[in-house]
């Protein structure tokens, strides 16, 4: 008489010994199996773009997937970590770079559209040694405390101050003909800039004290 267990017959122990045995082969399968049965069915895969960006002055050839924001090609592919991801969403402020002269979130732009741009991160603005006026002012009025939010805090104070020189209005201007610089100017302007220590006085202190020198 066969000891053999009917097919129909299923224990507990044969199920788990059967399960084990599949997951040992299917960890063994080799990755060249998994290519050779080709991509994925609604595969996104996307090649690369060729972008040129002349950073801080230094021109830069990068392949990047279309996709990636200004903010992490600065970061990512070139490293320039100054520049900060707080809300990712446009925000906060804190990816505040300047492109051509003017103040962008940089979070909210893909890089491959600022081909042939001039890009200035925190990074380009000074050095330890020879300091950026602005980044004077912030050191010597406290315009900071965590520091996390200062990079774009500097980058859009200076563009801000372009702004005012150029004679474009902002919501609390009072006379379009004469754009005066003023501490409701730099609140209003400074108001997409995010400083989660409320550091926002001496912030305008260092405004006003390069202003002062420039003007």
């Amino acid at each position: 008489m066969s000891d053999a267990v009917p097919p129909s017959h299923v224990t507990r122990r044969s199920l788990l010994v059967g399960g084990a045995a599949v997951a040992g082969v299917a960890e063994f399968v080799s990755p060249t199996a998994l290519v050779a049965s080709g991509p994925p069915s609604g595969d996104t895969s996307t090649p690369s773009t060729e972008t040129r960006l002349k950073i801080n002055g230094t021109e830069l050839r990068l392949a990047l997937d279309p996709r990636v924001t200004l903010l992490d090609a600065l970061r990512e592919h070139v490293g320039l970590t100054g520049t900060k991801k707080g809300c990712d969403h446009g925000q906060c402020g804190a990816c505040t770079v300047i492109v051509n002269g003017h103040r962008i979130n940089s979070c909210l732009t893909l890089a491959v559209m600022h081909d042939g741009d001039e890009v200035t991160t925190i990074e380009g603005l000074g050095s330890p040694d020879k300091l950026h006026p602005m980044q004077a002012a912030f050191v010597r009025h406290d315009g900071f405390q965590c520091g996390y939010c200062t990079p774009g805090q500097i980058c859009s104070s200076i563009a801000m101050l372009d702004e005012i020189a150029q004679g474009i209005p902002s919501h609390a201007t009072q006379d379009l003909h004469h754009i005066a610089f003023s501490d409701e100017e730099v609140r209003e302007r400074m108001s997409g800039n995010i400083c989660r220590c409320a550091a926002y006085p001496n912030i305008i202190a260092a405004i006003r004290d390069v202003h002062g020198e420039v003007a």
